[in-house]
């Protein structure tokens, strides 16, 4: 059996495995082994951070919804079985957005929330 250089294909899957890495520090852009290391480093670490901003994204939520549930002397928990109870369906990140944009309108609901879990 003939021996078969890599040629063009090598190079070919070398450079694009490179120009993934351009902007890298050091030999990190430069040399293939590391920059073939890294790339697939920061693949996984893609993959991983496209779920956990979610998660991020939920907490930060529920912190702006429980600090301005707070201030109207209301905790999160009550707040959110409150909503329930008054059949508000009404999702976090909205929620959100509405105690930073509209107070007014979260004190609204902060308030059907109160009846709703006085008349339980």
């Amino acid at each position: 059996m003939s021996r078969v250089k890599g040629g063009f294909k090598t190079r070919r899957r070398r450079n694009k495995t490179l120009k993934m890495a351009k902007g890298y520090f050091g030999s990190k852009h430069a040399l293939y082994k590391t920059a073939h290391e890294q790339v697939m480093h920061s693949l996984q670490y893609a993959y991983r951070d496209r779920r956990q901003l979610k998660r991020e994204m939920r907490k930060l939520w529920i912190a702006r919804i429980n600090a301005a549930a707070r201030m109207n002397d209301l905790s999160y928990s009550k707040f959110m079985h409150g909503l329930k109870l008054a059949n508000v369906d009404i999702n976090r990140k909205m929620l959100s957005e509405i105690a930073i944009a509209d107070p007014a309108g979260f004190t609204a609901l902060t308030d059907l929330a109160k009846d709703a879990l006085a008349a339980e």
